[in-house]
C-alpha cells in the first residue's frame, strides 16, 4: 500500500508542514505567514492580514484578506 507524503504529514489547519514554510504574503513584501490555528487564518507579521484557510486550501488573495488590526 502507497500513501503519498503529504498524507502523513499534516501540520496545523490541515495544511502540509513543507506548504507553510514556503508560503508568504502575496502582497510586495513577500513576509512568510504565520498560523492562527483559533482563527483558521494564515496571518502576515508585516502588513498584519489575516488569509483564510477554506477545507484545507489557504485563500491569499489581497481581496479576501482580512486587516487584523
Amino acid at each position: 500500500m502507497t500513501t503519498s507524503p503529504s498524507a502523513d504529514a499534516t501540520g496545523p489547519l490541515g495544511l502540509d508542514p513543507a506548504l507553510l514554510e514556503i508560503l508568504a504574503c502575496p502582497d510586495t513584501h513577500h513576509s512568510p505567514l504565520t498560523v492562527d490555528e483559533p482563527a483558521s487564518e494564515l496571518v502576515c507579521p508585516t502588513c498584519d492580514r489575516a488569509f483564510p484557510v477554506r477545507d484545507g486550501i489557504p485563500v491569499l488573495l489581497l481581496d479576501e484578506a482580512r486587516q487584523r488590526s
